[in-house]
């Protein structure tokens, strides 16, 4: 028995933030219909390179595995009315529109809660559905810019740089999932449902975190530091070695002890310029250069060797150096799914894990796949209904 068994969820989404969100609801057993358009293919990420088949892609189905798809024509008055329909005999709505197309369409709780007062409606837009940006466009990259993150990502002398992975799009979706599941939860107890809502821009602001508290608090003025370094403990940085780069991240004072002491250098931990958190953030140049000779005295896995249990330190792997890392496949971050088009789609599963939960998981589904099995299960249409429908655009 997989936690979300029994819950209903309406998709309106596409691309990566909001697939994401339900791709977690899905993993953990929700029944997820991809509501998806007849008329101009579908999501777009079915059509995301560089591998990509007939209204499929790896992209796609990275993003989409566990769940059901139909077509349904939301422009439509009679595609509006199987939305309806559908979601009296739903948990919960989700999108990831424009903040103000919610509303137009009718899927937001205001426009659903006369046919199902529990539902719970939750929107992942990029601006928000209440404000004077809710009208624009956005995508992870324009948020990173908002919220600073690439004035403070990159070498101090190059141009700002975004993160290496949609962060504001993945973080934002857990986000997402987390709130939805919660207004669930309180749905189910209480009968009544309610609007959930999850922006980029929010998202992206949130996770500065510390950062945004030090400025808002004290005047802190972030800046880019060498070699990713941490921007107040120290050392917590990359160094280069003989034949690569190694992370390193004293938290602890003990971290620092315990690193030059298997490193030779005990004399630094009673140097009085590196004896606490504050002195090698004030000295930092200094202990900086002094670890820079020392690092490249060895190579990454002989220092790996050296200092693995005694500091947090890793590899700076490539991407297919670190999916070989024998811990991905012995926590079960791999997931194999049979393809027709791809054959077997090997892609990472999602990080939660519940005892006595297991998930066979399946493949993304064809555009429309499930069209016919939906509406005659849920709503008790026959095959000739949909036919009738199809005929007309409808699905």
């Amino acid at each position: 028995m997989l936690p979300l068994e029994g819950v209903r969820v309406l998709t309106v989404s596409q691309y990566g933030a909001g697939p994401w969100t339900t791709l977690h609801l899905a993993d953990l057993g929700a029944e997820v219909i991809k509501i998806e358009d007849p008329g101009t293919g579908g999501d777009v990420a079915r059509y995301v390179p560089p591998y990509t088949g007939e209204q499929d892609s790896i992209y796609f189905q990275s993003f989409n595995r566990n769940k059901k798809s139909i077509t349904l024509n939301l422009r439509s008055d009679e595609g509006k009315q199987i939305f309806r329909q559908l979601a009296a005999k739903s948990d919960a709505v989700f999108n990831n529109l424009r903040g103000d197309v919610p509303a137009k369409l009718g899927i937001d709780y205001a426009g659903l809660k006369d046919v199902n007062p529990k539902i719970v409606c939750c929107s992942l837009s990029a601006f928000g559905r209440d404000n004077f940006r809710s009208t624009e466009p956005g995508y992870d990259y324009i948020m990173q810019a908002y919220a600073g993150w690439m004035s403070i990502t990159g070498e101090p002398d190059g141009p700002p740089a975004k993160s290496g992975l949609s962060l504001v799009d993945l973080c934002a979706g857990v986000m997402a999932a987390f709130g939805m599941v919660s207004a669930i939860m309180k749905a189910r107890e209480t009968g009544e449902g309610c609007d959930v809502d999850v922006s980029l821009f929010d998202a992206a602001f949130s996770l500065l975190g510390y950062v945004g508290a030090w400025t808002l608090s004290r005047g802190y003025e972030p800046t880019r530091t060498g070699h990713s370094a941490h921007p107040s403990q120290v050392p917590a940085q990359i160094f280069q070695t003989a034949d690569g780069w190694l992370a390193i991240m004293c938290a602890k004072e003990r971290f620092w002890q315990n690193l030059c002491e298997a490193a030779g250098r005990s004399e630094l931990i009673e140097n009085p310029k590196f004896r606490t958190f504050a002195d090698r953030l004030e000295n930092r140049a200094e202990i900086t250069a002094i670890l820079d000779e020392m690092f490249l005295e060895r190579t990454t896995s002989d220092w790996l060797d050296l200092l693995r249990g005694k500091i947090p330190c890793g590899p700076v792997n490539t991407v297919p150096q670190a999916l070989e890392d024998p811990l991905v496949a012995e926590s079960g971050m791999i997931v194999e799914v049979d393809n027709p088009e791809f054959g077997t789609v090997r892609q990472l599963a999602t990080a939660v894990k519940i005892s006595g939960a297991k998930k066979t998981h399946v493949r993304a589904p064809a555009l429309g796949e499930h069209t016919d099995a939906v509406l005659g299960e849920v709503l008790g249409l026959s095959t000739d209904d949909v036919s009738k429908l199809r005929s007309r655009g409808v699905v």
